[in-house]
């Protein structure tokens, strides 16, 4: 079977992603997805191994600290991401995902920004003797190990949220719930685009409070969907390509570092804020339905 760059976009790019990988990853990893698919053998976990080694490639380099080597960690480390890419999408092409391959794929990242940010760090203190740069990396290995946990516990609290409106229609309206034809909610949470959504009879949205606060971020959002990126602007992704990317080849590592920290953590606490907006609007949606099952005859509230 002949894949088309098409079927790539398609099948494998996520209907919202990170910015920096629409933009600047997509375009290159995409086209060569269907040269590697189409003419090649090579699996998705060999091109997470090769990703690995890249990204161990662009620690070494930053370990020699000098401008042209951080230069040259940093195309390794973008070429690194590249590949990391391209091993989700041609599983997700030729349907050979494995539990293996997602597991290798996640602590290698991991592992990765360990490495790189050792190396960066210890680098540069070794060529400056500044200790901001050993504080700087226990800052960045923290706050990506804090991303990745916090968006862990996130999508667990989604689907408690999903599973609390589901089991209230069930609960009043029993045998109600399974033909429904309208979406459960509209968190706006940055879903992974692949989950099945709960089928309810009437949308129940559940950033109704944060919505009213911000009216200018529908548009926002409506835009950004639009161009396939998420609304969550400052993720784990722009954080790493921050500090591994811009910051060596600007030779301006403490200040982008650091400004990169302060974004993450804003745009962590504005999720952290509108999941409290939530939490309120769960609590009147689950008040509505039941109030709204107890005056259809022929229903009971437990």
């Amino acid at each position: 079977m002949t894949f088309t760059l098409h079927d790539v976009r398609s099948r494998t790019y996520k209907a919202r992603d990170a910015w920096w990988t629409v933009f600047l990853v997509d375009p290159l990893a995409g086209r060569l997805v269907v040269a590697t698919a189409n003419r090649t053998s090579i699996t998705p976990n060999q091109i997470t191994w090769g990703a690995f080694v890249l990204g161990l490639g662009s620690a070494w380099c930053f370990l020699r600290a000098d401008w042209p080597w951080l230069c040259a960690g940093a195309a390794l480390y973008h070429v690194s991401f590249v590949l990391d890419c391209m091993d989700g999408k041609i599983a997700r092409l030729k349907g050979t995902g494995t539990v293996l391959g997602g597991w290798l794929d996640y602590v290698f990242d991991r592992i990765r920004v360990l490495a790189c940010t050792t190396a960066l760090m210890w680098g540069q203190y070794r060529a400056t003797g500044q200790d901001v740069y050993l504080l700087l990396g226990v800052a960045v290995v923290f706050l990506d190990m804090l991303r990745y946990v916090d968006a862990l516990q996130i999508a667990k609290v989604r689907r408690q949220m999903r599973r609390a409106l589901r089991d209230a229609y069930e609960e009043t309206m029993p045998g109600e719930s399974a033909a429904l034809p309208a979406s459960l909610l509209h968190d706006d949470l940055d879903n992974d685009p692949d989950e099945i959504r709960i089928r309810l009879t009437k949308v129940v949205d559940l950033q109704e409070e944060f919505h009213s606060r911000f009216s200018w971020y529908p548009g926002l959002r409506r835009w950004l969907r639009e161009h396939r990126i998420r609304t969550h602007l400052v993720s784990g992704i722009e954080f790493q390509m921050a500090v591994f990317i811009i910051g060596p080849l600007t030779g301006a590592i403490i200040p982008v570092t650091i400004g990169a920290a302060v974004l993450l953590l804003l745009f962590e606490a504005a999720i952290m804020y509108k999941l409290m907006l939530s939490s309120r609007d769960l609590k009147r949606a689950l008040a509505a339905i039941r109030s709204s099952a107890e005056s259809i005859p022929g229903t009971a509230t437990p």
